[in-house]
């Protein structure tokens, strides 16, 4: 995987940096923000560019963190998240997020962090993997998220989901507390769309009609 800023956006700093050196006045430019200057879905993550834990504020994977959600209208269990460490892929330390329904399969799904604080999803346990048979990591969740922001979340055989930024900062209740910072994604996929909400330093919220009930941040 490589951050790096596109080659029009790259002229525009310098030629905004040109100016304020001109001038000889103003601050500096910002840097890229949000999803500028990443290469989503990448083809070749590269393991230098990845850090061993998943400390994301949006997203925190810490091993032994459990999320327990129920259905908001009717108060029945709906999922229970847990975290564990995950197998290598490609030679990236990755996170494993597991994700337990009240009924049907278990679900393992593969992350890293890149040194910038990107969280990339790198497969998912007996369906793809990142390397494998064409498959591309995507971007599960931005370091700096922002209002309008749109990314692929992988390349892979049945994957085809694009998330979408759709609300920052919004105050958001669920059974366990209410929420003021926060981030909103939409996420579209072939059989339809689904809405996840989630919460700084917490992670995910809420999940289309499910709210978080319990949550062990596994420290």
């Amino acid at each position: 995987m490589r951050t790096r800023v596109p080659a029009a956006i790259a002229a525009g700093l310098l030629a905004f940096t040109g100016a304020l050196t001109g001038c000889g006045s103003g601050s500096a430019p910002s840097p890229p923000t949000g999803v500028d200057g990443l290469v989503v879905p990448t083809p070749d993550p590269d393991p230098g560019d990845f850090v061993a834990t998943v400390d994301n504020p949006w997203l925190p994977l810490t091993p032994g963190s459990r999320w327990e959600y129920a259905d908001e209208g009717t108060g029945q269990p709906a999922l229970a998240l847990t975290v564990e460490s995950g197998p290598d892929i490609d030679g990236i330390a990755t996170t494993t997020l597991v994700r337990t329904p009240p009924d049907g399969p278990v679900v393992r799904d593969h992350y890293a962090q890149d040194r910038a604080g990107n969280v990339w999803w790198l497969g998912r346990e007996g369906e793809w993997q990142a390397g494998a048979s064409g498959a591309e990591a995507g971007l599960a969740m931005p370091a700096r998220p922002r209002f309008g922001d749109g990314f692929r979340t992988a390349v892979a055989t049945g994957v085809e989901e694009v998330a979408t930024v759709a609300g920052r900062d919004e105050e958001v209740s669920v059974p366990l507390a209410t929420y003021a910072r926060t981030v909103t994604l939409e996420v579209e996929t072939p059989v339809g769309a689904r809405t996840e909400v989630y919460a700084r330093g917490v992670g995910l919220v809420r999940t289309d009609e499910a709210g978080l009930v319990a949550y062990d941040p596994g420290r």
